[in-house]
């Protein structure tokens, strides 16, 4: 494992139908500011979804921008995760 393999990296996102045609990436980063994004997504309640990978590619684009269609088929189905998983946690009574 390289040491860059070693360094975490976080990417958040933001899906408005009613404003965006696709996901917007509001926040990405390596390192601190990784475990920053993840520490306020947390306090915000925000669903985590570990995968480095698409932090990784997410990381490439800009912040405030809308995410390429190449990356579409990925976030829907972190998307489609993160909903089946608060699905079945406020069936539970969450």
């Amino acid at each position: 494992m390289a040491k860059d393999d070693k360094i975490k990296k976080a990417a958040a996102l933001r899906y408005d139908a009613s404003r965006n045609a696709a996901p917007v990436l509001v926040a990405g980063g390596r390192g601190a500011v990784a475990e920053k994004i993840l520490e306020l997504g947390k306090e915000a309640g925000v669903p985590v979804v570990e995968d480095p990978d698409l932090a990784e590619m997410l990381g490439a684009f800009p912040v405030g921008k809308e995410i390429p269609p190449e990356l579409y088929r990925a976030v829907a189905e972190v998307l489609a995760f993160v909903y089946r998983a608060g699905k079945r946690f406020r069936g539970l009574g969450g």
